[in-house]
């Protein structure tokens, strides 16, 4: 009887305890109905798969310069050469050419995953544009996995340079479908820059704590620990992706918008305006990384764990940026140019400060300073080129955001090769002086997007098609959808030119008044 009755209880526990996945799978499944539950879930797909990618383009560099130097001394020991003791001149210059060499490579691993990046980003917007943004995500993690676990497997230069360049060819599809599927979901002005600022933190929190995270594993555990702990995150990031989103399901590909074209795109003058302050104010930063733990080591004396470091304090001035800057454009949207440009003026009166320290404790300060005025100039401008692509465009964001990659690529496929050259032939204190300076020459130039507020779409869309709340690339193809049905109406998805839509964009001073259509962006 007892063992009946305990065999009982045995059932009721696993029927409770059934009953209770039953209802959390129900749960969930209704949380996935609802749009902004799932764009939340979204949210963090995409900020994990950026924090991986920054993670994986820095975690690299406490582990590759050791790894390297191991490899060529392995090398040298297998073709071993007799020296005869008069030959100590040769052998000392011998060393010196190994060391150079061994410099080049570094840098070129360096560069050759924003290089292919830069290289891809046209192609890969355009294919964003024409398939939506949840497949190129999933392409983007795919690859990114791969290339990791090829980085924790190789034994030799090219395999290291093949995964690097890898990773560029997933960053070009991950990075930029990412950034475009939270602008297109969040359609309001002040969560997208919300949104798009929790997002610019991960990218931030993967570039500065990658560096540390990669040197104690590769120290206490060996190079292919770090490697695999992010390629285990990487595959989760995609399996939840696969869950969420479900890619391959319920997708309207005939009557998906087509988007402007790249090179339109690329001639529109305030997005060029936005995509060259893009590059000008992380050239610093990209600058800096490759060349500052020699400068330290020669002027400061730095230990290793001190060059390791450098970077890490600035974390929280960036994410300090970036609160403030989401803060104030709730308040005062029509600023944004103003925060753009404020931040490019901290960067470049930063950079010059950087060759006046003496020790370690004063680099922190501008290096801290250079962080928030890139936080200030991302936060403000990532989220212009999606409301520039609403009112001047199509409300297609793949090809704007590859713009915006492509900014950043130039500045880090630049960084590792010309930056060692400007040190060696001019100076660590020229280069920060005229980065300092560039920045600040350009801050000028965001005055262009002063009256991009008071621009109006071409057409009034939404308000004429669409009942519901907006729902940002759905609501596009549902407006195609109608369109279609409705006799005379034009579905080409292209805006009316400018001086139709009411707007002179060369004219800054022109009144507003006299125009009558379309709800006013503030």
């Amino acid at each position: 009887m007892e063992t009946e009755g305990g065999s009982s209880g045995l059932a009721k526990s696993a029927a409770v305890k059934l009953s209770e996945m039953g209802e959390r799978t129900k749960q969930f499944g209704t949380a996935m109905r609802d749009p902004h539950q799932q764009r939340r879930i979204i949210l963090v797909i995409v900020c994990v798969a950026l924090l991986l990618d920054n993670m994986l383009y820095m975690v690299i560099v406490p582990i590759i310069p050791d790894y390297l130097a191991d490899l060529e001394s392995e090398q040298s020991e297998h073709v071993h050469v007799v020296i005869h003791s008069n030959t100590s001149a040769n052998s000392t210059n011998q060393a010196k050419s190994n060391k150079d060499n061994l410099d080049v490579q570094i840098g070129v691993l360096f560069a050759s995953k924003a290089i292919l990046q830069l290289l891809v980003n046209p192609l890969s917007g355009t294919f964003i544009d024409r398939v939506g943004y949840d497949i190129p995500l999933l392409i983007g993690l795919t690859v990114m996995f791969v290339s990791t676990c090829i980085f924790a497997f190789a034994e030799n230069y090219g395999t290291l340079f093949a995964a690097r360049s890898l990773q560029g060819l997933g960053s070009a599809f991950a990075d930029t479908s990412g950034i475009a599927m939270i602008a297109d979901k969040y359609t309001e002005e002040a969560e997208r820059s919300k949104a798009l600022g929790i997002a610019l933190a991960f990218i931030s929190f993967g570039s500065l704590v990658a560096p540390p995270f990669g040197g104690v594993l590769y120290e206490f555990a060996g190079k292919r620990v770090p490697f695999i702990v992010l390629a285990t995150i990487c595959l989760a990031d995609g399996f939840l992706l696969l869950t969420v989103i479900k890619p391959f399901t319920n997708r309207t590909r005939e009557n998906m918008p087509v988007g402007t074209p790249i090179y339109r795109l690329m001639i529109d003058p305030y997005i060029a305006v936005v995509a060259g302050a893009l590059t000008v104010c992380n050239i610093p930063l990209a600058f800096l990384e490759p060349t500052i733990a020699n400068w330290m080591e020669t002027t400061m004396h730095s230990s290793k764990w001190e060059m390791g470091l450098t970077w890490l304090p600035a974390f929280f001035p960036h994410v300090l940026g970036v609160y403030i800057t989401v803060k104030l454009a709730a308040q005062n949207p029509n600023l944004q140019w103003f925060y753009g440009a404020l931040g490019m003026v901290i960067i470049g009166a930063s950079s010059c400060t950087v060759p006046a320290c003496k020790t370690f404790g004063q680099l922190i300060a501008p290096l801290c300073g250079i962080c928030f005025g890139i936080a200030l100039v991302d936060t403000a401008l990532l989220p212009t080129l999606a409301f520039l692509v609403d009112v001047r465009h199509v409300s297609v964001y793949g090809s704007v955001y590859a713009i915006a990659d492509i900014s950043y690529s130039v500045a880090y496929a630049m960084g590792p090769i010309v930056a060692g050259q400007i040190v060696h032939n001019l100076g660590f204190v020229q280069l920060n002086l005229g980065m300092g300076l560039v920045n600040v020459l350009y801050a000028p130039a965001l005055l262009l997007l002063r009256n991009v507020c008071q621009m109006k779409p071409s057409y009034s869309e939404r308000d004429n098609l669409l009942e519901e709340a907006p729902q940002g690339l759905y609501d596009t193809i549902k407006m195609e959808e109608r369109k279609g049905k409705k006799k005379g109406y034009s579905s080409a998805g292209n805006c009316l030119p400018v001086d139709e839509n009411g707007f002179d964009p060369f004219r800054a001073q022109r009144s507003f008044s006299d125009e009558s259509s379309g709800p006013e962006y503030t």
